[in-house]
């Protein structure tokens, strides 16, 4: 069986749960503690981040690549067939988020960490990207059609990341269907059947599959 090495909280892991879910596939399961990160991980995730999916010989280390991993081998929800668009602008859009956006949101919400960080810059930064979001979902209840598509799960946690980082403010936005796209992600069955609070793993430990069983749809 596949193995995933993840992380609750990481809106890198998050995504690669959400596919693997959707999918149909069934992995075992590895809780890494990311400041006690366990041998075995280190020697296989050659970045030492979480996700990491080892499927027989075979490692993948970006996120991304296990959510087309999982939904290439089954992808019951079209996720990968948008109504509007196609793969590439999903691809497009997605890989906004993962650059400036994210760029963004990690000295927006870590300005400490970086000294040369203005809080509020990285958070008008990151805003533009909302507000593009926002336009999007303006006569769409999802990012590229009526239904959730791979660009939807992959930004989604990123999108919750940043507004935790400072609710109040966040819902003081005018970015009403974004804010409504949001609040039905994390009211959702898939959401939440991702998110079950599991023990640091350790060699020995009985292995925790996941999903537990098949997931009905959201």
């Amino acid at each position: 069986m596949p193995i995933l090495y993840s992380f609750r909280r990481c809106p890198y892991a998050i995504r690669a749960r959400l596919s693997i879910a959707a999918s149909g596939e069934q992995v075992e399961l590895r809780e890494i503690l990311l400041r006690d990160k366990a041998p075995e991980f280190l020697e296989t995730s050659p970045s030492a981040t979480v996700p990491c999916l080892k499927v027989d010989d075979t490692v993948i280390d970006e996120s991304l690549e296990i959510m087309l991993w999982a939904l290439q081998r089954a992808d019951p929800e079209n996720w990968l067939r948008p109504e509007e668009g196609d793969l590439d602008e999903m691809l497009a859009l997605i890989a906004d988020c993962d650059g400036p956006f994210k760029r963004n949101l990690d000295r927006y919400k870590y300005d400490t960490r970086y000294p040369d960080a203005v809080r509020e810059t990285e958070q008008a930064g990151a805003a533009d990207f909302l507000w593009h979001l926002e336009r999007r979902l303006t006569d769409r209840p999802w990012l590229f059609g009526s239904r959730g598509s791979l660009a939807d799960y992959a930004i989604l946690p990123f999108v919750r990341q940043f507004a935790n980082a400072d609710r109040s403010w966040f819902d003081s936005q005018d970015w009403t269907s974004l804010k409504a796209w949001l609040e039905a992600f994390e009211n959702s069955f898939r959401f939440q059947s991702v998110m079950p609070k599991w023990s640091p793993w350790r060699a020995g430990d009985t292995p925790v599959f996941f999903p537990s069983e098949a997931n009905p749809t959201s």
